[in-house]
């Protein structure tokens, strides 16, 4: 057992100016503030000193200021967030510069630094209270969204408590024990026994989760049928639309996954009907699966899908008038750069033409990969050079040789595999949104969120 300790959330306020004096929870007034229903207005900065009634905390796991100005140019024109830019935070772990997403998440989440690998404890593994938990214990509704399985690291983090990451059989328990009100991405298998080819020992979670008022859907036809789910009266939403993780972007429409806007207007309409209000946590999670590959295209397919969620989330935001937007990514995976090989040009437009990841296109290859140019022409429009060709028929790695051409093309460079301790850019739309302008630590954004709302 691990003893209970309730983390530093809305203890401390970052400056004077984070103090809400002279207002209780009581005495805010309900009414929509004057930006509220009028599109950007002052851009959502909600001047007023009123408490946040919902949160929508988005998380594009791995991206960082040079995947933001990469996408501007893969997209033509500015993302939805850009103009909604408020400051930038650091992410090193309690025992490392370089974070992993559990520790990460974990910070995001309680405020608290914790070893990589580890989610919802300290240093010492003592439980942290989550933002989430917090939020629930006020009466809010509670939701998760992730294209990864919903047991893995950042979802994990904000409603489960364990040693390592990879118990992802015990973080599914403790999500149910939780009782998250709304639960949807991948990670089927998780939430059942051997005996069904899941990856629980014995108990079948989903027959669990039924006794518990959950309605469970495993298809985008199923989640978009779902209505009448009465959270106000117990009633719950768990989606799990695939095994393991969901599809990428680029192959999600060869599948019956919704995407993540889908989930996330889906998680919006069931728990915007709890009159207390609402938690939602939203991942883009394979923005840093692409990263770590450094697959540009896939990279970019995956930050589009996620924009068209955080579109959801505004929207949403501008007509309630009362709900906070929050987009910050956990780190950044693979040191993107914008531009590369001493070019003069930005060409990630070329992206758009590409329709599949470089493991999708390495698996197409045959043995003698005499068939390179014909695979890499019919998925990215591009003819290769004869040195080009050489290059990926003679790599180790066939995948990463098709995903460094396809990077050169589009002027993208790489400096690592893995995570860099690049600091993250932090965006927000709603009332006391100007309250995460500056430059700070992860830790400080769930203390900035839950003095917003008033958490005790």
């Amino acid at each position: 057992m691990v003893k209970k300790k309730i983390g530093k959330i809305g203890a401390v306020a970052l400056s004077t100016g984070l103090v809400l004096s002279g207002l209780s929870v009581g005495s805010v007034d309900a009414a929509k503030p004057d930006w509220a229903g009028k599109g950007n207005g002052d851009n959502g900065n909600g001047k007023e000193n009123q408490k946040v009634e919902n949160v929508i905390y988005m998380i594009p796991d791995g991206f960082s200021s040079d995947y933001a100005s990469n996408y501007r140019v893969y997209k033509g024109e500015e993302a939805i967030w850009d103009k909604h830019l408020k400051g930038a935070f650091t992410t090193d772990s309690a025992n490392s510069d370089i974070t992993d997403s559990a520790a990460a998440g974990t910070a995001m989440a309680t405020g608290e630094k914790t070893n990589n690998g580890v989610i919802g404890l300290d240093t010492e593994g003592n439980e942290l209270k989550t933002i989430l938990e917090a939020s629930q214990e006020e009466g809010k509704a509670s939701g998760l969204v992730a294209t990864s399985t919903i047991s893995h690291a950042t979802p994990a983090a904000f409603a489960s408590h364990v040693e390592s990451r990879n118990n992802e059989t015990e973080i599914a328990r403790q999500l149910l024990s939780n009782e998250v009100d709304v639960m949807l991405g991948g990670g089927k298998n998780n939430f059942l026994p051997a005996s069904q080819g899941g990856n629980q020992e014995e108990v079948n979670l989903i027959e669990q989760a039924a006794e518990q008022d959950y309605e469970f859907v495993e298809t985008r036809d199923a989640l978009l049928a779902v209505n009448d789910i009465d959270v106000e009266n117990g009633e719950k939403l768990l989606g799990l639309f695939a095994g393991d993780a969901l599809s990428p972007e680029l192959h999600r429409g060869e599948t019956e996954e919704p995407s993540i806007a889908e989930m996330t207007e889906s998680a919006i309409d069931v728990l915007e009907e709890d009159k207390d209000g609402f938690f939602l946590v939203v991942e883009g999670s394979q923005i840093d699966w692409a990263g770590h590959d450094n697959d540009a295209a896939w990279a970019m397919s995956d930050v589009a899908a996620f924009e068209e969620a955080v579109e959801e989330a505004i929207e949403f935001a501008e007509e309630d008038g009362n709900t906070l937007v929050v987009v910050a990514g956990d780190h950044d995976t693979g040191g993107m750069t914008t531009g590369s090989n001493g070019q003069m040009d930005l060409n990630a437009a070329l992206l758009q033409n590409v329709t599949a990841t470089g493991d999708h296109m390495a698996a197409q290859l045959n043995e003698d990969r005499s068939n390179v140019n014909e695979v890499v022409n019919t998925y990215t429009g591009f003819d290769l050079t004869e040195e080009e060709t050489q290059y990926i028929q003679e790599a180790n790695n066939a995948s990463f040789a098709i995903n460094t051409v396809v990077s050169d093309r589009a002027t993208i460079g790489w400096s690592s595999t893995n995570h860099t301790g690049a600091d993250i850019p932090v965006y927000a739309y709603g009332p006391q949104a100007d309250t995460f302008v500056g430059f700070y630590d992860n830790t400080d954004l769930p203390k900035i969120i839950a003095e917003a709302m008033k958490l005790k």
